[in-house]
């Protein structure tokens, strides 16, 4: 037995094992391509991890870096798909595209070996449509509140709980730090270019007024009430003022280079933008605080979930490997790494107490706390209709940001446009099968 037990521990990986019995008898090795994201620490991760399965398995993994924009993303993946491509093997999904994009995608179920119930239920149950798991949890978001801690000390200020106090508090800093010779300072930027990521915000803005889902679960429309268009009305005080005219052209790294090259006071953005900012390079590095966003007049804070999923594409040639680089790419040990390294928030819920996790970022152990406030997008009403939807809310904020119209005229042409989408219904019956 004693000789059993060594050889087993000095055998490789069952992993490495079939990369060499491959080799040994000839098959040829697949190529794979993962879409990752655009650019920085998630791109370098994503490569570096995709390379450690395929220097496992024996085959080949290529990476496709999708575009920055969730809403181009998602028009690219429905170009594909539409041409039953199989130019991408595992696509990498928004938070609200498992509804969307569902008949496109294998089901994950016969290949998740109960993993699925490692990670939080709630993005498992966002992922299952029709009882198929059409993509497992890589990383959850949630909107965060990222502030300049050392400049709230030198003047005097609290982490402000009301959007009127950041308002407040932004004016006088900016006034300040200006007068100081920094001309270029601002209170608060944003994602303010009209794409999903206004949508975010937009949603987050209502909520935290009582203004409700905008279309709420059971599909019933509330955008026409005076909680949203004062929301609007809100954020369109803001521009020229303690945010720069042109948030309105700002995604999530155009407000993060802005912030972390130390020219703004607030920033919302996601957790992710936590480990680029107390990089070594980083201007701010040790400068910077995450609170919950604030709260509107007799509101709550909310916070717009979000995070990514990866899921395998129908029209993969390679469809049971796919499934396989899934499983390790949403792995706990992978998960791990991304959060240590680049501060990417696992889906896993044992992770949040490992001690490396905690202390390479401390922020995580009060997350729970911002997933608590969290708000849904309006998909669980819209289906198939929900990009038509974020499209109305982001286009009707635009207007509103840029001074073309008020809250109250949005308001009422965001209701009226939503009714003329769900005029032939939301589009949530299951597919045939399903």
């Amino acid at each position: 037995m004693g000789f059993f037990r060594g050889l087993r521990s000095s055998l490789p990986s069952l992993s490495a094992l079939l990369a060499a019995l491959l080799a040994a008898i000839g098959t040829p090795a697949a190529t794979l391509t993962i879409a990752c994201g655009s650019g920085g620490v998630d791109l370098e991760l994503c490569k570096r991890q995709a390379q450690e399965w395929a220097r496992s398995t024996g085959h080949q993994v290529k990476t496709f870096s999708q575009p920055g924009s969730a809403t181009d993303a998602l028009s690219l993946y429905r170009q594909l798909f539409s041409a039953r491509s199989a130019a991408i093997d595992v696509v990498r999904l928004d938070a609200v595209w498992p509804g969307i994009l569902k008949d496109h995608l294998l089901d994950l179920l016969p290949y998740s070996r109960g993993t699925e119930r490692e990670h939080f239920a709630a993005v498992i149950a966002n992922n299952t449509v029709g009882g198929r798991l059409v993509a497992m949890p890589w990383y959850v978001d949630a909107g965060l509140l990222f502030y300049r801690r050392d400049l709230l000390d030198k003047h005097r200020r609290p982490v402000p709980s009301t959007w009127a106090e950041l308002a407040d508090t932004s004016r006088a800093i900016q006034a300040a730090e200006r007068a100081a010779g920094a001309r270029d300072f601002h209170g608060y930027v944003f994602q303010g270019k009209a794409y999903e990521g206004l949508t975010c915000n937009v949603v987050e803005w209502v909520a935290s007024h009582g203004g409700g889902g905008i279309v709420e679960p059971d599909g019933r429309i509330t955008a026409d009430n005076p909680r949203l268009a004062q929301a609007l009305d809100m954020a369109a005080s803001w521009m020229g003022s303690i945010s720069p005219r042109g948030v309105l052209n700002y995604e999530e790294e155009d407000a993060r280079g802005v912030f972390q090259n130390g020219n703004a006071l607030f920033m919302r953005s996601w957790p992710y933008a936590w480990k680029l900012l107390q990089a070594g390079d980083s201007p701010v590095d040790g400068k910077v605080g995450v609170a919950l966003l604030p709260a509107g007049p007799g509101g709550q804070p909310a916070a717009t979930l979000g995070g990514w999923q990866l899921g395998v594409s129908r029209y993969s040639a390679h469809a049971d490997l796919a499934a396989d680089l899934v499983l390790h790419m949403t792995s706990a040990q992978v998960q791990k790494q991304r959060a240590i390294r680049g501060g990417f928030n696992p889906s896993r819920p044992a992770l949040y107490t490992d001690p490396e996790v905690q202390a390479a970022n401390p922020f995580m152990a009060s997350l729970g706390t911002v997933l608590n406030h969290a708000v849904a997008r309006p998909t669980a009403g819209t289906g198939m209709k929900y990009p038509a939807v974020s499209k109305a809310i982001y286009d009707q904020a635009s207007e509103v940001l840029s001074g073309r119209q008020s809250g109250t005229t949005a308001a009422r042409r965001l209701e009226a446009k939503l009714h003329q989408v769900r005029r032939s219904g939301w589009g949530l019956k299951p597919r045939e099968g399903d």
